[in-house]
């Protein structure tokens, strides 16, 4: 399911590089790579499929529900975030919670898709179903405030995307550019305003939005924050957990999503 709503992300985009190669889209054709990207919606459902017989009908009905739900947040986050950066709305005035709830609809999706499905085939109730889900949204979102932090700073990371500031050219919403349109002054934000819409690929005027960015301690702000969402997100699980080497490395993941270099 990542793999195929990366394909679709791309094309949607416009992206021209994934993991320093070029995007699937370019080196098929986007008639291919939509086909590819919605089969593989489908096909993460064949392990499922496969052993339906070692399952119950009540669980069955909760995997199936959890999926259905799941893949409707997944393209309604997606919705919100195209709407943002084509200026379908009113993007200059998103607030940070508006954000986030975007955030856990396209990137905390998947994580708490699986999340929740593994709760359920262990036999969990639905309190600790939700707790569990709530969790994995939580990682997914602080790793999404990550990839948009390193995305204007983390040069390893933009050689594998588009350059540094892809998502300026995206005319993209992050978390330091709402950040940034809250406290900036009138000028400055014009300025990053004007950028954003232009949807150019000149890596002066990308560079030039950076700094307006950097001028209003808004990576930093990105960074803290995903930091304190992980943190308190573990917090909320920890004591569910019985002590165990699994749970040990599921912690170190979580905080590896939000240092991460690339």
């Amino acid at each position: 399911m990542h793999e195929g709503s990366i394909i679709i992300d791309d094309i949607e985009d416009m992206s021209k590089e994934r993991r320093k190669k070029p995007a699937l889209h370019l080196i098929f054709g986007e008639d291919i790579a939509v086909n590819a990207g919605n089969a593989l919606y489908y096909l993460s459902l064949l392990p499922l499929i496969k052993n339906k017989e070692k399952f119950d009908s009540e669980t069955l009905l909760k995997i199936y529900d959890i999926y259905s739900r799941e893949m409707i947040n997944i393209h309604l986050g997606q919705a919100t975030d195209i709407a943002w950066h084509k200026g379908l709305a009113n993007a200059n005035d998103i607030t940070e919670d508006e954000y986030l709830e975007m955030c856990s609809n396209k990137t905390g999706c998947i994580a708490r898709l699986s999340a929740k499905i593994a709760a359920v085939v262990a036999g969990k109730n639905d309190e600790e179903i939700e707790k569990i889900g709530k969790f994995a949204e939580t990682i997914g979102i602080a790793f999404q405030i990550q990839d948009d932090i390193l995305n204007l700073s983390g040069k390893e990371f933009a050689k594998g995307k588009g350059g540094l500031g892809e998502d300026i050219t995206e005319g993209k919403r992050s978390l330091p550019v709402i950040h940034t349109l809250q406290k900036a002054n009138e000028k400055d934000k014009k300025r990053l305003i004007e950028i954003l819409n232009m949807h150019i690929e000149d890596q002066k005027l990308r560079d030039e939005a950076i700094e307006i960015i950097k001028k209003y301690g808004s990576i930093q702000y990105a960074k803290e924050k995903a930091r304190n969402m992980v943190k308190e997100a573990w917090e909320g699980i920890e004591k569910m957990l019985p002590e165990s080497d699994a749970k040990n490395k599921l912690r170190a993941f979580a905080y590896y999503l939000i240092e991460r270099k690339i």
